[in-house]
């Protein structure tokens, strides 16, 4: 973990106030974080790592360690931690029993629903919007608009099986369509 970015996550009731570390695509949390977001201990929290790990559930990828600077009375200390990227967070607060834990599960439950319900249905959306705008296009007495339309028609059947595909309903042998408009300059 090289560079780091700082997010404040908090709570809806604002029982809970961290600060997490984010690099990439994940957020990285200590032991100490993970017992605060869950309200438990951070003994409590050790042990459903060392379960997730054992289980082969998750891997030590999971797993890395950063340097931490703390202020003890009148010096600066340097100690070197474990951090634990979102999989090992989602994992562990699903083995938590506590109120916080519970609270976590039902929002990351409500998240991962509402991409699965939505999220495609969005795009489907978009998609079929993106159609009708590029054939409205291709009647235009404009050549540039024109034009537009004939380069924006190539894309979309690529789109069209990437949809498929999100969708688990890519064909085992696809084939592109043609473009919806072939506007020669």
């Amino acid at each position: 973990m090289t560079s780091r970015d700082i997010e404040l996550y908090r709570s809806d009731d604002g029982s809970v106030q961290l600060e997490v570390n984010v690099q990439g695509d994940t957020v990285w949390l200590t032991q100490a974080q993970m017992a605060e977001l869950f309200g438990t201990k951070s003994q409590a929290i050790g042990k459903h790592v060392s379960n997730t790990l054992s289980d082969g559930e998750l891997d030590g990828s999971t797993c890395s360690k950063m340097e931490q600077v703390r202020v003890e009375g009148t010096r600066r200390v340097r100690r070197t931690v474990n951090v634990y990227n979102l999989d090992m967070v989602i994992s562990v607060g699903y083995r938590v029993n506590s109120r916080r834990a519970t609270s976590f599960r039902r929002w990351a439950t409500g998240v991962l629903r509402q991409y699965l319900m939505e999220g495609y249905a969005v795009n489907e959306r978009r998609l079929n919007q993106l159609e009708k705008v590029v054939k409205v296009l291709a009647r235009s007495e404009d050549r540039l608009a024109s034009g537009i339309a004939d380069v924006v028609s190539s894309y979309l059947p690529g789109l069209n099986m990437l949809r498929d595909y999100d969708a688990h309903a890519l064909a085992p042998n696809p084939r592109m369509r043609p473009p919806i408009c072939c506007i020669s300059w």
